[in-house]
């Protein structure tokens, strides 16, 4: 019960530092939102600003600023977007359906690929094939997402012409999103792979020399039967604490990737957002991810207590 109410309390604490980060964040951008919605070639009087600025609340001091925020907050609501004219929780409910579709694919491919690679790249790590999968994978893991996508793009769309190279579909039937989500997912589920996969090989290189490892084999238990009945199991801790942080680390990601691919997610909305200066839709979008990712930890937490009873009991 003590450690229930620790953790409760640390993702307490967590929360209230996002919703200060996601005020404080936009509006130590340069430059002025009212001006930059304004446009560089109008003129208008500083009167005019000074109402504009006033009906968008920016004319008051930020601790009054952040006091609205909150009680926004409490009402659930996001704001209004100063460019797309609309509420931000309509613009976000629209968008981060595909960014989750896009990452939610892409983890799940990463984590089955990277895992089963890894947990066999491990338990054989002397043959010439899995040493040149591990030197792969590597590479892999050291490349940045938003390259590997332009790398892609330059080879299967441009090149090859084989997918788009923008867009999201042509007429919405899962064919045609499926066509058009190919290469980011590729990219995404390779690079997630990729660290599953190299944390997986060394956990179960590590499990493979313990003493029920290598009691099963005396019992005459065949290797695939070890592999996967005993010692995946206990390989597997560390993947779960790693798809916590990576779902996290793949949004990013997939916030890069869904701009080179001009995929109409919450990275294409969040770049016009900071070159828009909107910041009710900063707030949102960043509030949102941010709770994505809170709720990752957690659920993490709840999983590594059901896969590891030591977790369960008391200090």
């Amino acid at each position: 019960m003590r450690e229930v109410a620790k953790k409760v309390l640390r993702y307490a604490a967590s929360f209230l530092l996002i919703v200060t980060l996601n005020f404080a964040l936009p509006r130590l951008m340069p430059g002025d939102p009212v001006k930059n919605l304004i446009g560089e070639d109008v003129y208008v009087s500083e009167a005019v600003m000074e109402e504009l600025r006033a009906e968008m609340g920016l004319n008051i001091p930020l601790y009054e600023q952040f006091t609205a925020y909150i009680g926004d907050l409490l009402r659930f609501d996001l704001g209004y977007s100063y460019h797309l004219h609309s509420p931000v929780t309509e613009i976000l409910r629209d968008r981060i359906v595909w960014t989750l579709l896009f990452v939610g694919v892409s983890m799940l491919l990463g984590a089955a690929l990277g895992t089963l690679l890894g947990a066999y790249a491990g338990w054989k790590p002397e043959t010439k094939a899995n040493r040149i999968l591990c030197c792969g994978f590597i590479a892999l893991s050291c490349t940045p997402p938003y390259f590997l996508a332009l790398l892609f793009l330059e080879i299967f769309a441009f090149k090859l012409g084989l997918f788009p190279f923008k867009g999201f579909y042509n007429v919405p039937t899962p064919g045609s999103i499926a066509h058009h989500m190919f290469l980011p997912v590729t990219v995404m589920a390779l690079f997630s792979a990729s660290r599953n996969f190299l944390i997986m090989r060394g956990s179960v290189i590590q499990e493979k020399g313990q003493l029920y490892a290598l009691y099963a084999r005396a019992k005459g238990l065949y290797d695939i039967s070890i592999l996967f009945r005993h010692v995946i199991k206990n390989a597997s801790l560390p993947i779960i604490t790693l798809l916590a942080l990576d779902f996290g680390f793949l949004f990013s990601g997939a916030l890069f990737t869904e701009i080179v691919f001009s995929l109409n997610g919450m990275g294409t909305l969040i770049y016009d957002a900071i070159i828009g200066k909107d910041y009710p839709v900063l707030q949102g979008s960043f509030l949102v991810i941010a709770l994505a990712v809170l709720l990752a930890n957690m659920l993490a937490d709840l999983l590594y207590a059901v896969a590891d009873p030591r977790v369960r009991r008391p200090a």
